[in-house]
Order: structure tokens, then C-alpha cells, then sequence
């Protein structure tokens, strides 16, 4: 009875603490920035401590550009080479065909520290940009937070543990048991979204979008004219196939003029 009473004190204990391990750290939601906010972000100037801190950011790094090019398929191995160079890996690679025009999107994941080179050298021979965006989103709050709970749930864990060899009944052993395996999922769970943050932290994410406008296409105006033109030369087919089956169209004609008469004289006769 002693042991049942202090299983449950243990565990009143110990979710307090798991709830207070969560707290802690409250406000976790990264704050998004663009890319002149993160390198004029005021550095402090009271400790070496709060300059370790800002150095130590978890930065997640996004970016799209869009850019016209004269050859789709020279710029397309440009891109790939530059990938091999700086350690990127193509997590996606489309083309599309349209009226006019032939477009390839590849989204690229990049190591944070290879970003802004990788990023020039693919742009280098690029005359005009029509599109560029970077965001960068500090996500250092909602790391240490998870770090916090990871912590505080691991060491609970333990207790658990713990507590498991001292149990003296099957009861009590089912009663740590349940309790043991719904912070072990909450841990996995932690613990997966903590790699994910690190997964993103390191690789940056760029979508590129180029495109090569090809030759001869004057938009709209050119296509209503070749459907007018188009329409045209049916209309003269038609009246050419008609001549080539005039005798036919001929006798048909007679036909129906004698039956009309001789269905006329066959009422009258009536």
C-alpha cells in the first residue's frame, strides 16, 4: 500500500516537472526576417556571453529566384555544376513546355555556409533578374526550448526507470509502464521535430525558375491569325472536295426533282 502511495506521488512529481520543463522556455515561434535584418541584427556590447549567443543563432534560410536565359539546357548544367561544386543536392527538377517558351524549375537544398556563393555563381552570367527573394527565419527561441524539453523529458524517463525495479506488483508495473511508454512517444516526437529544425538550419532551400522564349512566337495576335488563316483553308478544301464529287451531287439533284413531281401527280390524281 506504502509503494502504490508512492507511485502515485512519484508520478503527480514528476508531471509537474515534465510541465514545467515545457514552460521554461514559452515563446518558441520563430520570427521571420528578411536577409538585411539578420546582418544588421545589433550585436551586444555588455558580454562575451550574449556575442556566443549570436553567434550561435539557428538561422533557417529560404529563396526563390526567376530569371530569362538564351539557352535552357547550357544554363540547366551550369546549375548542376555548381551543385557538384558546393555540396547541393536537387530535391526536385521539372520542366514545362508552353506557347512561346520552355521553362525548368529545380529546388535545391544547399549548405547554409554555401549559400550566397552557390547563389552568385549561378546568377553570374545572368543579365537581369525578373524575380529574387530571400527570407530567413531565426528559429534559436523554439530550438532551445525543444532542447529544454527533450532534456527535462529524458531525465524523467529515467525515473521512471527507476522507479520500474522498485515496483512490487503487476499493478504498479502496468501503472509505470503506461505512463513510461506515453513519454517515450512524446520524446520520439521532440525528438523528431528537433532534427527537422537541424535539417533545415543546415541546408538552405532555393528555388530556381528559368526560362528560354523561343524563336518566332509573336503571343496572341500571331495565334488568332493562324486560327483565322487555318479556318480559311478549310472553307476552300470543303468547296474543292464538292467539285470532286459533283456528278454525284448532280444525279441526287435530279432524283429528288422526279420523285417531288411524281409524288405531285400521284395527289392529283387522287
Amino acid at each position: 500500500m506504502l509503494m502504490k502511495h508512492q507511485l502515485f506521488k512519484f508520478v503527480a512529481i514528476a508531471l509537474s516537472l515534465s510541465f514545467t520543463g515545457c514552460t521554461d522556455h514559452a515563446g518558441s515561434t520563430g520570427s521571420g526576417m528578411t536577409e538585411s535584418e539578420v546582418s544588421l541584427a545589433p550585436a551586444s556590447s555588455s558580454s562575451g556571453e550574449n556575442k556566443v549567443e549570436i553567434a550561435e543563432r539557428k538561422l533557417i534560410k529560404e529563396g526563390n529566384i526567376e530569371f530569362r536565359t538564351d539557352d535552357l539546357g547550357a544554363t540547366r548544367e551550369i546549375i548542376y555544376q555548381a551543385a557538384d561544386k558546393y555540396n547541393t543536392y536537387i530535391a526536385s527538377d521539372q520542366e514545362f513546355n508552353n506557347p512561346g517558351s520552355k521553362r525548368n524549375t529545380l529546388t535545391v537544398r544547399v549548405p547554409a555556409d554555401n549559400f550566397d556563393a552557390f547563389l552568385e555563381e549561378i546568377t553570374r552570367d545572368v543579365d537581369q533578374l525578373d524575380h529574387k527573394q530571400i527570407n530567413v527565419r531565426d528559429v534559436t527561441e523554439e530550438f532551445l526550448d525543444i532542447q529544454a524539453r527533450l532534456k527535462t523529458k529524458k531525465e524523467l524517463e529515467i525515473r521512471y526507470l527507476e522507479l520500474l525495479k522498485q515496483a512490487k506488483n503487476v499493478t504498479e508495473i502496468l501503472e509505470i509502464e503506461k505512463q513510461a511508454g506515453i513519454l517515450r512517444s512524446e520524446i520520439e516526437s521532440v525528438e523528431g521535430r528537433l532534427e527537422y529544425l537541424k535539417n533545415r538550419v543546415s541546408f538552405s532551400t532555393l528555388t530556381i525558375s528559368f526560362y528560354e522564349t523561343l524563336p518566332g512566337h509573336t503571343g496572341f495576335g500571331h495565334e488568332f491569325r493562324q486560327g483565322f488563316r487555318n479556318g480559311w483553308d478549310n472553307l476552300v478544301w470543303f468547296f474543292v472536295a464538292l467539285t470532286n464529287v459533283w456528278p454525284f451531287v448532280l444525279i441526287g439533284v435530279v432524283l429528288f426533282l422526279v420523285i417531288r413531281k411524281w409524288r405531285k401527280r400521284r395527289k392529283a390524281g387522287k
